[in-house]
């Protein structure tokens, strides 16, 4: 898991417990394979990790925050492998995110909170800063390892640089989204390797290896 800053201060002084923000997230999870988004409840995510509802609600407004952080946490499990090629790194990227995603916890998950984010700015903010931003780190890493092995070139202004992972980032996650919960259809290894490869002509302006 990536490193995170240090628990926020409940009111009083008294710091947040990690332990119990990671039994309510783990319980949220399993919560949601075992009774799926429509019935899920904090007081059930409560009993589940054995702490107080009112732990709870001190902690997230409501149960759509609380199933983005689950969610999130899923997601901070994503490593960029460092294989000294631009293609299979992303290759193994993809697989990873496949992978999570064919989790019933993540799937159930994430499928509802997007659905509710449709009528909930709040709640898409939340989803932006916590899932998009959050793993956005693993194209800027890949962009400056292949930047640094020559596969990809410097790209000097910062505007266009932000634009760029920006769009890489949408590109890869919006096609193993579809791929995986909306076409219903396995991200395995062909796949994964095809759709590298598309991704690498636009990148590089060059035909990739097939």
């Amino acid at each position: 898991m990536q490193s995170r800053s240090p628990a926020p201060r409940a009111p009083g002084g008294r710091p947040r417990s990690a332990a119990a923000d990671a039994a309510i997230l783990a319980a949220t999870r399993q919560a949601l394979v075992d009774l799926g988004w429509s019935r899920l409840t904090l007081g059930d995510v409560a009993g589940r990790a054995g702490v107080a509802k009112t732990t709870l609600y001190r902690r997230w407004a409501g149960k759509n925050e609380l199933v983005v952080d689950a969610v999130a946490e899923l997601f901070d499990e994503l490593r960029l492998p460092d294989s000294g090629s631009l293609a299979t790194d992303v290759e193994g990227v993809v697989l990873q995110f496949a992978a999570i995603l064919d989790r019933p916890e993540a799937r159930n998950g994430l499928m509802a909170v997007v659905a509710e984010a449709t009528r909930d700015e709040p709640l898409r903010d939340r989803i932006r800063t916590s899932i998009v931003d959050r793993q956005k780190r693993l194209v800027l890493e890949g962009r400056t390892r292949a930047q640094a092995r020559g596969e990809l070139p410097l790209e000097t202004d910062p505007e266009e640089a932000t634009r760029s992972v920006d769009l890489i980032f949408d590109v890869v996650a919006g096609a193993v989204v579809h791929r995986t919960l909306v076409s219903a259809e396995q991200a395995d290894r062909t796949w994964a390797h095809d759709f590298t490869q598309i991704l690498l002509r636009g990148l590089t302006g060059a035909r990739g290896d097939t």
